[in-house]
Parts: C-alpha cells; structure tokens; sequence
C-alpha cells in the first residue's frame, strides 16, 4: 500500500486548489462587469479575500511541508517524470505567492486597501502610484494566466496517473480514502 499525504496536508491542498479556482474564476468575472456596481465591488472584495486566504494557507502548506515529508513517488515512475513533478511543485508553491501578492501590491498601488473580511485592514506598504498600479496590473493577470496553466497541467498528470499509468498516486491526495 503507499504511503498517503497527511490530513493536514490534503485539507490544505484541496482548499487552497477550490480557492486558486474561485478567485481565479471571480477574477474573469469581475473584470468582465462594465462600469463600476455594487455587485462588481462585492466581487472585488471576495476575491481579495480568496487570495489572502490562498497566501495564508500556502505559508501555512509550505511550514507544514518542511516538517512533514510528501509520501515518496511510486518505483515505476521514470526519473523524468519524477523530476517534472518535483518540479511543477515546485512552481506552483512559488505561484501560490506571487499570484497574491502581485494583487495585494496592485491594489496598494491602485491606492485601495486590502480589508480582509471586513474585519481588519492589512498593512499598507506602498502609496497609491498609478503607474505602478498599471504595471502591476499586467503582472498579476499573467502571473494568473501562467498559474492556470501550471493547475491545467498538474490536473492532466494527475488524471495521467489515474487513468493510464493506475499507479494510485492521486490516491494519495484524495479526502476520505484510507487506501
């Protein structure tokens, strides 16, 4: 039987990847809305609030990873593979980051602050700049655009190994399973 990712490890996976897909689907939304509307500054908000969350939990997943060792990959796996997947890891905890902070710093820039559910203002490290804004901007949609592509590919892997390989490394990730 193979070893499986902790609990803490798979409750944090999946709410971090239901939040990377909401934000990221709320954002297409929201900047789709024309003009300026109570429902598009919800929905601002909300998706504020799902990209503070996603930084909080990737800190929280990556402290918890450095003490708790990811469950070895399967034998039959060939070194590349095992070599792309450390590596797509790899990019997407640097993502899980920049994405959230690229909008945190772009709405500073903007001169708006980050309120996180109504409840408490984060800091303030930047003044309004609109040039800044803009740039930051342009790096926070393809900062998106390049993690969706990164999601898209680690979700096709992990049906690769389902579907194809039936090697049980998804197994290890998946909510409720003890084998």
């Amino acid at each position: 039987m193979q070893q499986r990712y902790t609990t803490t490890a798979i409750v944090i996976h999946w709410l971090i990847a239901v939040l990377i897909v909401g934000a990221f689907t709320l954002g297409l939304v929201m900047t789709d809305i024309p003009g300026f509307s109570m429902t598009k500054l919800k929905y601002f908000a909300w998706h504020k609030w799902a990209g503070v969350t996603v930084l909080a939990l990737a800190t929280l997943r990556l402290l918890w990873r450095l003490f708790h060792r990811p469950p070895a990959l399967p034998d039959t796996m060939p070194a590349w593979q095992r070599g792309a997947a450390h590596g797509l890891h790899h990019l997407l905890y640097v993502f899980m980051f920049a994405v959230p902070l690229s909008g945190y710093f772009y709405t500073l820039a903007a001169g708006f602050p980050v309120v996180y559910f109504n409840l408490f203002t984060l800091p303030v490290l930047i003044a309004k700049n609109p040039d800044l804004a803009a740039t930051l901007k342009t790096v926070h949609y393809w900062l998106n655009m390049a993690m969706a592509a990164l999601v898209a590919l680690h979700v096709l892997a992990a049906l690769k190994h389902t579907i194809v390989d039936r090697d049980g490394t998804m197994r290890r990730m998946l909510p409720g399973r003890s084998h």
